[in-house]
């Protein structure tokens, strides 16, 4: 089952680049069929095997040679093992394949914005929706902290930005939103801190080092979403731990 979990990620990993790359565009994301953003040769069956085309034809297209971008298997084998940590985390449960889909939209989102530097509403308000109509049928969490998960850290980032202007925009504030449908008010509150201080430690890294410039903003999304992700993974036993500082 671990074997046919990461396959799955995979593959779904290979899907979600189609998405990353097509959404910001506008296109749809069924037809045309894959194919070379180059030449733009249709691609075969296997030549989109996840992770072992890209090793196959050694980074490159095998019709014009244009050289294909490291996003693809990066993207794929992250897919696959955060899929492995939920399925050793939650097991062949419900509640593991609500995440699954959580897990997928933070995936596809932080890419577009590290790319495109914007969180697309198409991904962010059908997450929400998704994370409430959850929450009603399986009620881990309930529909009100579903609610109030939208609200309390939405509302709360929607202040925040709108006090320091450029430093954070609309699309962050969706995300959380919609991290909030799916894990309730306090993990998306410890989502949106956990990004806040990876983000800050992150940004004085690489303008310290030269790397950034300091008038340029780093895309905040990403950060949020592993904050997502820890607050899934970790999130109790992190609360435990500030509880009994106390």
């Amino acid at each position: 089952m671990k074997l046919f979990v990461f396959i799955m990620g995979l593959l779904f990993g290979s899907f979600f680049n189609v998405i990353i790359l097509r959404v910001p565009r506008k296109e749809s994301i069924i037809w045309p069929r894959s194919h070379c953003p180059h030449c733009q040769t249709t691609l075969k069956w296997y030549e989109l095997i996840p992770v072992l085309s890209f090793i196959f034809l050694k980074g490159k297209c095998r019709y014009c040679g244009y050289r294909i971008s490291w996003q693809y298997p990066l993207v794929e084998v992250m897919t696959g093992l955060i899929y492995l940590l939920l399925y050793y985390h939650f097991g062949l449960t419900m509640v593991f394949l609500i995440y699954i889909i959580l897990i997928s939209l933070l995936i596809i989102s932080s890419v577009i914005d590290i790319r495109e530097k914007i969180i697309p509403n198409v991904i962010t308000f059908p997450g929400m929706v998704t994370g409430l109509i959850s929450s009603i049928i399986l009620k881990h969490i309930g529909f009100w902290n579903s609610l109030l998960g939208i609200l309390i850290p939405g509302i709360f980032l929607f202040i925040i930005a709108l006090i320091f202007k450029g430093g954070l925009g609309m699309g962050d504030v969706k995300l959380v939103a919609m991290i909030g449908a799916f894990t309730g008010v306090r993990w998306a509150l410890m989502a949106l801190f956990t990004g806040a201080f990876l983000g800050a430690i992150t940004g004085i890294i690489l303008i310290v080092s030269g790397v950034l410039d300091r008038k340029k903003p780093v895309p905040f999304g990403p950060f949020i979403s592993i904050g997502g992700l820890v607050s899934i993974l970790w999130g109790y036993e992190i609360w435990i731990y500030i509880i009994n500082l106390y």
